[in-house]
Order: structure tokens, then C-alpha cells, then sequence
């Protein structure tokens, strides 16, 4: 155990985790010059196509400590276990997994762009949990790079001293044999006892379609062989360890794995319910005593319905969304219905980013056609006989005779940006409602600002406008910070007098009237004509704020007549308008799915 290195690459998104993970796995030969490529552990497609990372990944490497050099374990052999991490907010769940399973991390700094904001939230995530932190300074081969000067933020951040800072190039591979020492001297070997009672940490898993779920552990005790039979301990399901091994590259099977490993189980498990991040497996005849402190359960920050496109798939898409949620636990869902969508599922995300890439993963690895609602957060509501209520889509909300107060989750933000920039940032942010709590200058170029912001303002297009108007320069970054009370109200969209639940939203009152009026505005371009008038009107409660109207497509039924009489060509006027209004009783009109998308999209 003494020669095992647990650790992880944290790090604000772009600052070069993946291609610093690429070249540790060059230096170690891990994988051969044949199998390398760029950003070698983003294995799926849509990490490839954005650049950037979405699940963590893990491998292992052998090191063996070149005999000539400084460290104290001179010509010794480890084995490494690595972990690559996202570096977007919306991934961070994926982050605090990763930080659980190890006792090190690398906090790797761009050497252009210095410290931005999900560097100090990572950062904060390892700190709580004791791990040793290795700072990094990434790119310093570059002409635009400030060596001294993010060396200084470091310090300040960490209390290190600055010769403690590593100095490297990931794109060239300068400084990575160092980092590689000073995993090996300073982050601490894993504890733990390896003739205990096995205590596993299930961390993530995948489903494969040929074996069943495949879990990934990280042995906190104990030991696990082939062959095995063990158990789950929240649902108390027993299997047996058909095959378990080692991350490499490709998964190898071994025949035994003991405490302060990191590894794999395939036990044939086929029903995704069986299997839970933060899990322990230990063994049926010699369990432990109690499972290892798991992780927080997820709180999700943006709620938004998904159904199929075809109602016949509403247990095909159960299936996928019970797949997905196996190898992304942040993702929650539960059933829900809609007069104009038919069955599907209320979905929580962690942000707007994370709702794109699931739908984008369920179009891919499931072929899953799905419509996606207007996104929306969690509201309070309390009513006037006393009740609290939490409402979560627009359809949830009571009448407004019987609400007393609204309450809204509002998040605490961090944004940190070039001082070029304040006034813009300011101003989007106080648009947005927002309350200016702290204005804190990390360099003389460099400042912090600190908000308290409504979470709903937040989770349509703030992030897209605050890299425009900073020219991609500010960081941003978010914690909720409770809720306060609010004048909210639901808007309604009404296509003849009837409300489609799936254009519904909860708004703030000030913004209500003009969101009303371009919804209104938009459906009229997208909805097709029919053969008679179609009345768009955006509504608060029984109040109509905005109406637009879809003009009838009119057939010349007096085409006919070639002249005659006044009253023959008004007789067949007066039984054309007979049937449009019969039409109009009976005619439903069909949203398209453009329409849905377009309204999304809304500025």
C-alpha cells in the first residue's frame, strides 16, 4: 500500500487538465505512441467535438522513480491511479466523486489566464476533504504567459511557499517528469487495513450492454478476488465478482485487489436500480460493520420536462434515462404528464449546459428523439391557510387568491474578471436583479466581484452574455444561497382560449409584459396557418397581457359566380362563415417543435 498514489487534476475549464493527464500517461508508457492521441480519456464523441471534459475518467499507471534524481524514493516502483476531472460548473458533482476516492490533487493554474473562479471552488471542494494539493502552473511556454505574477495569486491562495509551485508545459511535456516526483513525495499513501472487512466506495459505473453495469470502486478496506460473493449495501442485493481488475487504458482483469486500489466489478448486474454512487460493497460473509460516509445526495439546479417525440417511446426513453443516470448521477428524474406533450419526465440539471449534453446523449447513445420545456428552478410557495408548497414547473402553481408569498432560490456568484470590463459586468448582472456585495481587486487588473443573484435570472443565457460582453475573459462561478421572497406570477400562453402547459412559465411581474409579448410574437412566425383565426394571448391568470393573430387561410368560394344576383354570392359568404365557426369549435391547433426549441432561444 505504501506505493500507491491516489490522486486527481483539478483545475477552471481550458487550463490544460486533459492534456497534462495525456502526457503523465506518455512519460509512464502507460499507453503506446501508436494508441495516443489528443485528450486520450475523453472517450465519447461530444467531449471530442467541444473540447471539453464531461464524465471523470480514471486509469492507472506504473512509475518506476529514476535512481539519479532528488526524491527521497530514488529507483522505487508505484502504482499511480489517476483521475481527470471536468472543469465546468455544471460538472462539479463529477468532481467531488473523483475528490473522494483520492488523497492528492494536482490544482493546475493556466500560466495566461491565472486563477478564475472554478479553480478557487475546486480548490474548496479538495480542501474540505484533507487532500494534499499540488499547485501547477500550466502553458508557461507560452509568449502571453505571466509566470510571476499567477505564481503570486497561487501564494495567496494556497500559503504555499512559491518554490513549491510547479512549472510546466502540458502541450510540450516541460516539468511533467517533476510533477511526477512530487506525487510520489508529497501526496500520502492511502490508509487503510487490508485484513479488514471489505469496504468498498462505488464512485461511478457505466452500463455495457454485453456484461451488465460495470462498477468503479476505489478499497477503503479489505480486499476483493474473483469469485467473490458480495453485497450492495443500501439495497442489500447479493452477486458474485465475476470478474474484478484494474483501469488501464482498457479494463484488465486481476485476481485480487486490496485496500487503497482503484478498480472495477462486473457481477452481471443487469437492472440499473441495484446500483447507486456512493454505494459500498463489502462482502456476504464477513460484512462491515457500517457502509463509508457516502457522498451528498445531488441537488439539482434547473428543473425541465422531457418527452418523446413519439408517445410509444415513453418506456424505451425510462429506459435510457435509468441507463444515463448509472454513468451521470447527477441527473434526476421522475414521471410527469402534459395535456399538450403527453408522458414524459421532469428532469433536474445541474445547469443549462448539463441539460444540452444529456439531450444530446440521449440522441446519440440511445437514439432517443425528445422534446425538452421551457427550463425552470424550485420555488417555495406559501399558501394562506399556512402550507408550504414546492412547485417546480408552472403547472404545479396554485391560484393566485391562494398564494401568500413566493420564495425563489437565489445563489451567491463569483465572477472574476479583467477590470476593463466592470461596468458592463455589473450592469448585466443588476439587470438581472442582482445585489453587489463585494468588490475585491485580486491583481491590479483583476477583480472579484460578488453577488447575490435570482437562480431563475441565471439559467437561461447569463453565462452565453457574461463571456460576450467580457470577450470570453470573466470566470464565473455559484453556490446556493437560500431563498428570499418574491413577486413571481405565471405567464400562460393561450391558442384560442385554451393554455398550452409546456409555453407556461413563472416569471418575475416587472418581466412578465415584455417576455408575454415576444412569445407572442415569436409562435405567430412558427405556427401554421389553419382555415380559421388562431388567437395567441400570453395571460396572468385571467388577465390578458399580449395578443397576436394567425390569419385565416381563405378559400374564394364566390369564384363561381360570374355575375347575378348580390344575394347568391352573400349566401354562399354567410355558409362559409357557418363552418368556419363550426371549425373553430372543433379544430385543434398543433404547436410544432420548432416552436418549442424557438421559444428557448427567446433574447
Amino acid at each position: 500500500m505504501k506505493n500507491i498514489r491516489n490522486f486527481c487534476i483539478i483545475a477552471h475549464i481550458d487550463h490544460g487538465k486533459s492534456t497534462l493527464a495525456d502526457r503523465l500517461l506518455e512519460v509512464t508508457n502507460t499507453i503506446s505512441k501508436r494508441e495516443m492521441q489528443d485528450q486520450v480519456l475523453d472517450d465519447m464523441d461530444l467531449e471530442k467535438e467541444r473540447g471539453i471534459t464531461i464524465k471523470s475518467h480514471a486509469i492507472q499507471m506504473n512509475y518506476r522513480v529514476p535512481a539519479e534524481g532528488n526524491s527521497t524514493y530514488a529507483g522505487q516502483n508505484f502504482v499511480l491511479n489517476l483521475i481527470d476531472t471536468p472543469g465546468h460548473v455544471d460538472f462539479s458533482y463529477e468532481v467531488s466523486r473523483a475528490i473522494a476516492a483520492c488523497e492528492g490533487a494536482l490544482l493546475v493554474v493556466d500560466a495566461t489566464q491565472g486563477i478564475q473562479a472554478q479553480t478557487i471552488s475546486n480548490l474548496y471542494l479538495a480542501l474540505e476533504n484533507d487532500l494534499e494539493i499540488i499547485p501547477v502552473m500550466n502553458k508557461i511556454d507560452l509568449d502571453s504567459a505571466m509566470p510571476e505574477e499567477v505564481a503570486d495569486e497561487i501564494v495567496d491562495l494556497l500559503g504555499c511557499k512559491p518554490e513549491e509551485i510547479l512549472r510546466c508545459s502540458a502541450k510540450t511535456g516541460m516539468g511533467v517528469p517533476e510533477i511526477l516526483d512530487a506525487i510520489v513525495d508529497r501526496i500520502p499513501a492511502p490508509e487503510g487495513d487490508p485484513d479488514a472487512p471489505l469496504q468498498a466506495l462505488v464512485f461511478d459505473s457505466v452500463f455495457n450492454p454485453f456484461r451488465g453495469i460495470i462498477s468503479y470502486f476505489r478499497i477503503m478496506n479489505g480486499r476483493i478476488r474473483t469469485g467473490d460473493h458480495v453485497k450492495f449495501f443500501s439495497t442489500g442485493k447479493e452477486y458474485d465478482a465475476d470478474e474484478v481488475g484494474v483501469l488501464r487504458l482498457n479494463m484488465e482483469p486481476c485476481k485480487e485487489l486490496s485496500a487503497g486500489n482503484v478498480g472495477y466489478i462486473i457481477s452481471g448486474i443487469k437492472t440499473s436500480k441495484e446500483v447507486r454512487v456512493g454505494d459500498t460493497i463489502t462482502h456476504v460473509q464477513e460484512p462491515c460493520e457500517k457502509p463509508i460516509e457516502g457522498f451528498e445526495a445531488v441537488k439539482p439546479m434547473v428543473f425541465a420536462g422531457v418527452y418523446p417525440v413519439d408517445t410509444d417511446d415513453y418506456e424505451e426513453l425510462r429506459a435510457s434515462l435509468e441507463k444515463l443516470q448509472l454513468n451521470d448521477a447527477s441527473l434526476t428524474f421522475e414521471p410527469e404528464s402534459s395535456l399538450a406533450l403527453g408522458f414524459g419526465f421532469r428532469c433536474g440539471f445541474l445547469g443549462l449546459l448539463h441539460m444540452e449534453i444529456v439531450q444530446e446523449r440521449l440522441t446519440r447513445e440511445f437514439n432517443m428523439d425528445v422534446i425538452t420545456t421551457v427550463p425552470n428552478v424550485q420555488y417555495k410557495v406559501k399558501l394562506t391557510n399556512g402550507q408550504e408548497l414546492d412547485v417546480y414547473n408552472p403547472s404545479g402553481m396554485p391560484e393566485p387568491n391562494n398564494i401568500s408569498e413566493v420564495y425563489e432560490p437565489y445563489i451567491h456568484a463569483q465572477i472574476i474578471t479583467k477590470a476593463d470590463f466592470i461596468g458592463p459586468v455589473i450592469k448585466l448582472c443588476m439587470d438581472k436583479r442582482g445585489q453587489l456585495k463585494n468588490q475585491n481587486y485580486l491583481t491590479t487588473d483583476r477583480i472579484e466581484i460578488t453577488f447575490d443573484l435570482p437562480l431563475g435570472e441565471v439559467v437561461f443565457d447569463f453565462y452565453d452574455k457574461l463571456k460576450s460582453i467580457s470577450k470570453g475573459y470573466a470566470s464565473f462561478d455559484y453556490y446556493i444561497n437560500g431563498y428570499q421572497p418574491s413577486k413571481l406570477v405565471k405567464l400562460e400562453i393561450l391558442l384560442n382560449g385554451d393554455p398550452v402547459d409546456a409555453l407556461s412559465t413563472l416569471t418575475y411581474v416587472d418581466n412578465a409584459y415584455p417576455i408575454g409579448r415576444k412569445m407572442c410574437e415569436k409562435l405567430k412566425d412558427l405556427i401554421p396557418r389553419q382555415q380559421f383565426d388562431v388567437a395567441i394571448q400570453a395571460a396572468i391568470g385571467s388577465k390578458i397581457i399580449a395578443r397576436e393573430t394567425v390569419r385565416q387561410v381563405r378559400k374564394d368560394v364566390t369564384a363561381k359566380c360570374y355575375g347575378g344576383d348580390i344575394t347568391r354570392k352573400r349566401k354562399l359568404l354567410e355558409k362559409q362563415k357557418e363552418g368556419k365557426k363550426r371549425m373553430r369549435q372543433v379544430g385543434n391547433v398543433e404547436v410544432p417543435q420548432s416552436a418549442f426549441l424557438a421559444v428557448l432561444k427567446l433574447d
